[in-house]
């Protein structure tokens, strides 16, 4: 994966296949950043966990940042199922059944995408907020900002389902997803 790339494109005004999801997902991938240089701060030291336990944490955080990364990539491309759904031919009942169709499998992967974020952005946040009472003093600031990160990971990537939610017209995935949504709480 081009992670240069990923970010260019998330810093290009003119790219509008970039959106909130996308921003969920590498806020989230922030957060890990900040709280895994954080528990390596406190590593060697008597903050509250052993270093294995640290190390775990980095493990976790790590393993989530390339999810975080993935997501964003993911969320791109199920815009772009949005955008091209709706560019389909809607001249016969059998296209406009075959166009509605697209439009909902793209509203569902749509919403699925940053809701995964969103998951992933709350058990980053609830990480961050373990290492509150159990890290170095000195690298609080920063350990507040992987918190405030995640948290607004959190809030964009609910923001994001409920914008999407609207092209689904399956209630039993609509009542899913928004019982989902309460994961987030």
């Amino acid at each position: 994966m081009d992670y240069k790339k990923i970010l260019d494109m998330m810093l290009d005004e003119n790219d509008f296949t970039v959106g909130g999801g996308c921003a969920s997902a590498l806020a989230g991938a922030m957060a890990c950043g900040l709280m895994g240089m954080v528990a390596n701060l406190s590593k060697g030291k008597n903050y509250g966990y052993e270093d294995e336990k640290y190390d775990a944490i980095i493990k976790e955080l790590n393993d989530m940042k390339g999810k975080f990364l993935e997501g964003s990539v993911n969320d791109n491309k199920a815009y772009l199922l949005i955008v091209n759904a709706y560019k389909l031919p809607k001249l016969t009942d059998e296209e406009k059944q075959e166009r509605r169709k697209a439009i909902q499998n793209a509203g569902v992967e749509a919403a699925n995408v940053p809701l995964s974020n969103a998951l992933l952005n709350k058990r980053t946040y609830d990480i961050g907020r373990d290492l509150l009472e159990k890290s170095n003093p000195a690298a609080i600031t920063d350990l507040q900002a992987g918190i405030d990160l995640a948290k607004v990971g959190i809030d964009a990537g609910r923001a994001n389902v409920l914008a999407n939610i609207s092209l689904i017209k399956d209630e039993k995935v609509v009542e899913d997803l928004k019982k989902q949504l309460k994961n987030l709480d």
